[in-house]
């Protein structure tokens, strides 16, 4: 007799590796005679039953597997259950019944029998479903093997609770990765799965894969590509939905009812907020639940079965799936029950977000009787009394439209109108009503929200004609808005997708909307306009400018779009003029997007100090008054209006927020230039791994998007990282193909702010000879736009160029004039760069002495503006000229300390790997004086080779 019996399973575990490592582990263990045992505790669906199959699959050739299940009707798996192998399960009791009656001595001999036949694996599926005698021998059990044991448990249990002292290993839900490629295996024999119900199918699972293949599986191929509207909700999770269900019919009558009402009172929250402890209490006193239980349920936060969680004045389900479970198990009139009940305590708190009934009764169709009781409560009791909406209910459906026009959260109106849409009566409105509550999911943040909202409105390609009021009587009749969902859609794709496809799907959207909904349009060619800078397009930017002419706009948003086509199009002194006049947004002064455009202007023409002071105000206008979606671009235009203005420690404290904000609301676009942004930070600021690790994530998010400018930035702060550690080789490679005429250029409105950057690496790199016409050439390019800049620095340096590439008789008066033109513009940061190369310059030529000044006021200028890296750079500098021993910097701990300074700095480059030639290039030295040192270097440190000494200096 061989006790092994498991089932192969034909998916293989996505996002399980470290799982299934864990049990190869203690698979290992048994091998060598040492037992063991393992909960896997996970809500159902989460995969605990294939990983127990895993390890019994694994093990099955290497020794015998018991296989136990409580639910064994619901298991295709032969096996041999505790209850059958101990002879003492219930009569008539299939192979995999819980045991009954079973005393942990009886069991622990039993098993040993067995285990002296080979290494025993013990597997118990749903382990937490038998009685409480039978858990106690099991616990018992599993707790006895250890060294020299040849029987190892595998447990599975909804939770931990059930075996408390075990060691437990708690799974997760699927990352978005291995969700992706699960969706990838149940869908592969469908024709093109659409990517707005892909997002809609990975959110909706929330990981679970069990819930994943149940709505994949309901979905006909029409709906899978996106060619028929999706269902609400998603038909397929029916069987999750009834296991995570199980735990409650054990649960007393009135912790059901207060369960029911939690779940109830989510439906007009923002998704993830919770309940209102304060509701659920006056709704619980108002049905007649004790008052001791709802304190002790409540304010102690106890009673709930471990469902429900407190959190301050909110209660939370701990699982994701727990709410709609229990939604899904009660009787519908229990469900339209508590929804009333909720409806009535929330009207009677107030008339927030109530609508104007004068404005309510001017919408055609609507009957007046209905429109006084309806429009009279709170959004969020409407949302409640849909929710116990039988049917479709025409009347009841306009109303909550109505009531989304009032002042409340963007997630609130898109609950609302969400609700208005399955209570809709055609499919024209329902599908206008969608797109609308997508719209206000993406305002509020929600990116995921807004794309499973847009996947009801039907296929992206064209949108429901308008409903007919003479067809559809009683329906408050807006217009369905055509281009509505491809426009949301196209602001999606602005912030998290490729900016490409935004273009093109906005300037669609805005074809579309231009006949009835002009500011739509006019905000859909702006967006189209902005992902095509964003993309280094500068055609398809003028493209959608020219576009907005065709759009009547305000005075200013003119000005702004005429000034910047004449800028691009070479009329710059017509663009600047234009520009000018947007400075000061006319309209509304706290409007953020026009705050946001003036601070662009103010960057086009150079006028940092306006720049910041435009994002300060857009900024401030965001946190007033909204949308949260547009905080990290107002931190992102703030932040890098600080770093043109030389403010590296603000510009880095606001990208973080941004960053911050730009992950909460699902906006990767946004996150790839913040880092941007704060490696350009760092590579001031540094350290330089900071910089590297921002230019990475950068790099990593802007590249499969397509965001030519993130790219551009982030290749400029690695350069300009790699010039303050002394590396201009690294930095001049980096730089060249950005500047340089080609297919690889960079964006063509930030790529002339490097050009300081690759002229001072190429020319410290040795390479002036054989870049010397494209060196010139970018340097006559960055003279046209400083000339026709108001940036006060550009002249500076523009004059620190031309010094770097000036004659030896024609440099030194190049960098006095540069000099000069710092102090007119003020610079901590900049103003240092130029004294370092002035003083490197004359180091040089030999003139030492004079060399000191110039690299003394580098030093200082790079300390007070904390550029620690290029501090650094400027003390070896300073120490290579013969500073005084008194102003080095301190050498404590260091290896070289003993060295000179030159010996210091050979040691370092050679220590990086660089060559006698390039340590040469770098140091403005001879090699044979770098060979003389570097000998000298060994002798002093009693090292031999290259290798020793970077083995010594190595962190």
């Amino acid at each position: 007799m061989t006790p092994s019996t498991t089932v192969r399973s034909p998916l293989r575990l996505y996002g399980r590796d470290d799982e299934l490592a864990t049990l190869e582990k203690l698979l290992a263990l048994l091998r060598r005679g040492d037992g063991s045992a393992l909960v896997l505790a996970a809500p159902p669906g989460l995969g605990r039953t294939a990983l127990l199959r895993a390890a019994a699959e694994a093990h099955r050739d290497r020794g015998s597997v018991l296989y136990a299940t409580a639910a064994p009707a619901e298991r295709a798996v032969p096996c041999s259950g505790l209850g059958a192998l101990l002879g003492v399960g219930p009569a008539g009791a299939s192979p995999g019944a819980p045991p009954t009656g079973v005393t942990p001595d009886a069991l622990a001999g039993r098993l040993r029998e067995f285990a002296a036949r080979g290494p025993l694996l013990v597997c118990v599926d749903d382990a937490h479903a038998w009685d409480a005698a039978s858990r106690a021998a099991l616990a018992f059990a599993a707790r006895g093997p250890g060294a020299g044991s040849r029987i190892a448990f595998l447990l599975s249990a909804a939770d931990g609770t059930a075996f408390a002292g075990l060691p437990t290993l708690h799974l997760a839900p699927l990352d978005e990765g291995a969700a992706s490629a699960l969706l990838d295996r149940l869908a592969a024999g469908t024709e093109g799965l659409d990517p707005v119900v892909r997002a809609e199918l990975l959110r909706e699972a929330g990981g679970n894969p069990r819930l994943l293949a149940g709505l994949t599986g309901c979905l006909t191929p029409d709906q899978l590509a996106g060619r028929t509207p999706l269902p609400w909700p998603l038909p397929g999770g029916e069987a999750v939905l009834a296991a995570h269900a199980e735990r409650l019919d054990d649960l007393p009558d009135r912790t059901r009812t207060l369960l029911l009402l939690a779940a109830a009172a989510q439906e007009h929250e923002p998704e993830g907020a919770g309940a209102d402890a304060l509701l659920l209490l006056r709704a619980g006193t108002r049905i007649g639940l004790p008052r001791a239980f709802l304190d002790r349920a409540l304010i102690d936060g106890t009673g709930f079965g471990g469902l429900l969680q407190r959190a301050g004045s909110r209660v939370h389900f701990a699982h994701r799936l727990a709410a709609r479970a229990v939604l899904h198990h009660a009787p519908w009139a229990r469900r339209r029950a508590a929804h009333e009940l909720l409806a009535t305590l929330l009207a009677e708190t107030g008339d927030r977000g109530a609508v104007d009934d004068s404005r309510a009764r001017d919408v055609p169709g609507f009957p007046e009787a209905r429109t006084a009781r309806t429009t009279a409560l709170p959004l969020a009791a409407l949302v409640q009394r849909a929710c116990a909406a039988s049917g479709p209910d025409a009347a009841l459906a306009a109303g909550l439209e109505a009531a989304a026009v009032a002042p409340s959260s963007h997630a609130a109106r898109a609950a609302a109108l969400a609700r208005a849409a399955l209570l809709s009566t055609g499919p024209a409105l329902r599908a206008a009503r969608f797109a609308a509550a997508a719209e206000q999911a993406r305002l509020a943040g929600n990116p995921p929200l807004a794309r499973a909202l847009l996947a009801r409105t039907g296929p992206r390609s064209a949108d429901a004609a308008p409903a007919d009021p003479a067809t559809t009587p009683g329906v408050a009749v807006t217009d369905p808005a055509p281009g509505l969902a491809p426009y949301v859609d196209g602001m999606l794709a602005l912030r998290s997708g490729p900016v490409a496809d935004a273009h093109e799907v906005l300037l669609a959207a805005a074809a579309l909307l231009a006949p009835h909904d002009h500011r739509r349009a006019l905000d859909a060619l702006l967006g189209a306009a902005e992902a095509a800078w964003a993309a280094g397009d500068a055609l398809g930017y003028l493209d959608a400018m020219k576009r907005l002419a065709r759009t009547p706009a305000d005075e200013t948003l003119e000005h702004y779009r005429a000034g910047m086509s004449a800028v691009l199009e070479g009329r710059t002194a017509e663009g600047h003029a234009r520009l000018r006049r947007c400075l000061a947004p006319g309209g509304d002064p706290g409007d953020p997007a026009a705050l946001l455009r003036a601070g662009v202007a103010a960057l086009v023409l150079g006028d940092i100090a306006v720049a910041c002071r435009a994002g300060a105000r857009a900024l401030a206008a965001v946190r007033t008054r909204g949308p949260d979606t547009l905080l990290p671009q107002a931190l992102e235009h703030l932040a890098y209006a600080e770093l043109r203005a030389g403010r590296h420690a603000g510009a880095r404290a606001h990208a973080l927020e941004g960053l911050h904000a730009a992950r909460r609301t699902g906006q990767p676009n946004s996150s790839a230039h913040l880092h941007a942004v704060l490696a350009l930070a760092a590579s001031v600021e540094g350290p330089a791994e900071v910089c590297d690790a921002h230019g990475d994530a950068a790099m990593a998010e802007a590249g499969p998007h397509g965001l030519v400018q993130a790219v551009t930035l982030a290749t400029w702060a690695r350069a300009r990282a790699d010039l303050a550690a002394g590396r201009p080789g690294e930095a001049a490679a980096r730089l060249a193909p950005l500047i340089k005429a080609g297919p690889g250029r960079g964006h063509f409105a930030t790529r002339t702010l490097a050009v300081p950057c690759w002229v001072e690496a190429a020319v410290l790199d040795g390479r002036l000879p054989e870049e010397s016409r494209a060196l010139h050439a970018a340097v006559d390019e960055f003279a046209f736009w400083a000339a026709r800049a108001a940036d006060p620095g550009a002249p500076a340096q523009l004059a620190r160029c031309r010094a770097l590439l000036a004659p030896a008789d024609e440099a030194d008066a190049r960098y006095s004039e540069a000099l000069a033109r710092h102090e007119e513009a003020g610079g901590d940061f900049e103003r240092a760069r130029t004294h370092l190369l002035y003083g490197q310059w004359l180091r040089r030529r030999r003139r030492t002495r004079e060399a000191r000044r110039p690299l003394r006021d580098a030093l200082v200028g790079f300390q007070r503006c904390s550029a620690r890296a290029w501090a650094e750079r400027a003390a070896g500098e300073l120490r290579a000229a013969g500073e005084p021993a008194g102003a080095r910097t301190d050498l404590a701990g260091d290896p070289l300390a003993a060295l000179t300074p030159q010996q210091q700095r050979i040691a370092r480059c050679v220590a990086e790997g660089a060559t006698n030639r390039e340590v040469a290039l770098r140091l403005s030295l001879s090699p044979r004086t770098v060979d003389h040192h570097l000998r000298n270097v060994f002798a002093a440190l009693s090292i031999r080779s290259r290798t020793e000494l970077a083995r010594l200096l190595s962190p």
